[in-house]
Order: C-alpha cells, then sequence, then structure tokens
C-alpha cells in the first residue's frame, strides 16, 4: 500500500476548474487502480496553510537562540507547529499529485506557501561544501496544471514546481497540461478532453 498526497491547489469545484476536473479524474482512474492505496487530500484553500511571516521568523531565531517551544507566543506556536506538520506530512507520503491554474505566469500563492513547508533545509535538502544535496528519496509527483494559452512546459509556474522537486530530490515528476482554451475556445472540448484522456491513463500507472 502506497501513500499518497494529493494538493489541490485551486479554491474553485471540478465543475468550475479544468485543472480541478483533471485531478478528480486522475483520482477515480488511480483509486480504481489501487483500491487500497492512502489517498490524503490537502485543500491550500480550506485547510490552514501558514506563511513565513513575522511571526515564524521571528520565532525560529527565538529557537534557534534557545528558547524553548512552550515559551513562543500562542500565534508563533501555531504557525510553526503547522508548518513543521505540514513538512512531516509530505516527508511520509510516497506520492504526490499537485493540481493549480497558472496565474500571471506564476502559481496560486497558497501553492508558493505550501512549497515552503517541502523545501526545508535539514529536513528535504542539506548545505554541504559543494553546495546543496537533496535529502528526499524514494518519492514521485504529478503536476496537474491549466494554462489559458500554449507553452509547453516552458512557463515559469511549472517549471517552479518541478524545479523545486527536483532540487530536493524528487527526480520523477510528471505533467499534465490543458492548454489553450482560452486562446481557441472553439478547441475547449478536444482541449480538455486531450487532458483529461492523460489523466485517466496516468491514473492506471502511476
Amino acid at each position: 500500500m502506497s501513500k499518497l498526497l494529493v494538493v489541490k491547489a485551486h479554491p474553485l469545484s471540478a465543475e468550475e476548474s479544468r485543472s480541478v476536473k483533471t485531478l478528480e479524474t486522475f483520482l477515480a482512474s488511480y483509486k480504481e487502480t489501487n483500491p487500497t492505496d492512502e489517498v490524503t487530500v490537502l485543500d491550500l484553500y480550506n485547510d490552514f496553510i501558514p506563511e513565513i511571516d513575522k511571526d515564524i521568523l521571528t520565532g525560529w531565531n527565538a529557537l534557534r537562540s534557545g528558547i524553548a517551544f512552550e515559551d513562543l507566543t500562542a500565534e508563533q506556536q501555531k504557525k510553526i507547529a503547522r508548518f513543521n506538520e505540514l513538512t512531516e506530512q509530505f516527508l511520509a507520503t510516497d506520492k504526490v499529485v499537485i493540481a493549480n491554474a497558472m496565474w500571471n505566469l506564476n502559481v496560486p500563492t497558497r501553492l508558493k506557501a505550501w512549497i515552503d513547508t517541502i523545501n526545508v533545509a535539514g529536513k528535504t535538502f542539506r548545505y554541504t561544501e559543494e553546495g546543496p544535496k537533496p535529502l528526499v528519496e524514494g518519492k514521485k509527483a504529478l503536476h496537474i496544471q491549466s494554462n489559458g494559452g500554449f507553452y509547453e512546459a516552458q512557463d515559469a509556474s511549472s517549471q517552479y514546481v518541478k524545479g523545486i522537486l527536483n532540487f530536493i530530490g524528487v527526480d520523477q515528476v510528471e505533467q499534465v497540461f490543458i492548454e489553450g482554451i482560452d486562446h481557441f475556445p472553439d478547441r475547449a472540448e478536444e482541449l480538455l478532453g486531450t487532458a483529461l484522456t492523460t489523466a485517466t491513463e496516468l491514473g492506471k500507472t502511476f
């Protein structure tokens, strides 16, 4: 049995979002193929995802100076504990699926906040004299992203997601793009259908 972590980085439903519809199509296929796997959905727009802010930065500095966790403020404790929980959740999973739309050539801010929790020195990578080295082993990932135009994986958003995953040691990163529908609305059914077919096939092999 494998553990699959699903990161839903979109506030809308499958009826309203192409990336979420593609995600749910993938999950239906995946669950049918892997009925005993443990699937956890992390909804970034409904679950608490702390951003690195003043509370977290000052809390980290206090902990490094020797102050006990219990002596931090309530907000510092809440945010740092949740940040650490998300890091450990990622480390405990075997596979991860990330689904988002590309907004203004970038990932949603909630996804950036979550990515910060998995890019942690001493946990998912370490500094060495030769430079940073990945610490994550044996995981694979799938990135589902909807783009209004055609970018063919050359956009900053998908390259950022794949780059971070590669940086921490996740070398096997599959990608599914729903592209071009805003540019060619007359081809919407065809373009979405192609993505859904790809997602269904990946659900059988991922």
